[in-house]
């Protein structure tokens, strides 16, 4: 089972909420869709599971043309970051709407409605209705209805984004399980980049309704194509600088210069952006070979073993987050040391070089 997207388009009002986009998303793992809020996430779900019309483009699914078929014909389920459940039916017959839709036999609904149960926990709960349940067991049971569809699509929009964080983290490391070997292509769409990591699979990274990269999660986090890319994968936002490069010493407009080497002193001379992501900006040095940076504490934050500290550095934000408790003043002057060696390095077009 695949979803192919060919030169898909998706116009509100004349604005263009998805550019030109073509991809192909397949089963057999999670195919994460990854940006900010905005960036067209939901808008290209919604064309793909028949929500809204093409403005111009094709959906294909499994090698056929679904693009003017309705989201009933294309037997797919959809779960939002709002627990969707029917308030007037029990637990069980939430899960059982979609498959007496289709008009199942009842003994393949009980079937299919226990086991989805069973794998969700949800089995004590089938006689309660939604308003009975936490907002975990709600999205617990959206999800359920999902399973016991057994679609050829799932798509789930941000599902996690209204639950607790022991909830979230519970059911993130379980969904991989529940959807494996189902042969759906399932479809994720998250605001967060860790999250993309934690689920591995394949991600596109999404900005502004175009799909800026796309393949193997961790590899598109090594190694980002664009600058636009390596911003959309990081969380805090990386830290991005002007620099130039003569020889082999690499100079920031701030001053501080470092030598480089391997593939990066094989760059032609001239001037480029350099984008480092905040773990590898930190209050002490780790090492002889950091680049020691300085600039005006303006905001800390401590969470959890780790604390971070946005600071000026030139006219660009800048943000260090490193392992345990530092003493920062705000308002006061801070040095940092930045690893070099972990440094993307871009043209002026925004194109990665090293």
């Amino acid at each position: 089972m695949t979803i192919e997207l060919k030169s898909a388009v998706k116009t509100i009002r004349g604005i263009t909420h998805i550019k030109p986009t073509s991809l192909v998303l397949e089963t057999g793992h999670f195919n994460v869709l990854l940006g900010q809020t905005g960036s067209g996430k939901t808008s290209l779900i919604k064309l793909m599971a028949g929500l809204d019309p093409l403005a111009s483009g094709e959906v294909w699914m499994d090698g056929r043309d679904v693009s003017k078929l309705s989201t009933q014909k294309r037997n797919i389920s959809l779960v939002h970051q709002f627990f969707v459940n029917y308030p007037q039916m029990t637990v069980f017959d939430n899960i059982a709407s979609p498959l007496r839709v289709a008009g199942m036999a009842k003994s393949e609904i009980q079937g299919r409605v226990e086991e989805a149960a069973d794998i969700l926990q949800l089995r004590p709960m089938l006689n309660r209705r939604p308003q009975e349940l936490s907002g975990g067991q709600q999205q617990r049971c959206a999800l359920a209805r999902a399973i016991a569809k057994e679609s050829r699509a799932v798509f789930l929009d941000e599902p996690l984004a209204n639950l607790d964080y022991k909830l979230r983290e519970e059911l993130r490391e379980q969904l991989p399980e529940l959807f494996a070997g189902r042969g759906a292509v399932v479809v994720y769409a998250t605001s967060e980049p860790e999250e993309a990591l934690l689920l591995g699979g394949r991600t596109a990274l999404m900005d502004d309704g175009v799909v800026t990269q796309f393949g193997p999660t961790a590899e598109i986090y090594r190694k980002p194509e664009s600058l636009t890319a390596a911003r959309v994968f990081s969380d805090p936002p990386i830290n991005a600088a002007r620099m130039s490069k003569t020889g082999t010493t690499a100079t920031l407009d701030t001053g501080a210069s470092w030598t480089v080497s391997g593939p990066t002193a094989d760059l032609p001379d001239g001037a480029y952006t350099l984008a480092i992501r905040p773990h590898h900006v930190t209050p002490v040095p780790a090492g002889t070979d950091y680049v020691k940076l300085s600039g005006e504490v303006l905001v800390t934050e401590l969470s959890g073993s780790e604390s971070s500290a946005h600071f000026e550095l030139g006219s660009e934000g800048w943000v260090s987050l490193a392992h345990g408790v530092h003493p920062y003043e705000v308002g006061e002057a801070h040095d940092f040391y930045m690893d070099a060696s972990q440094a993307f390095y871009f043209s002026e077009d925004g194109r990665l070089v090293a």
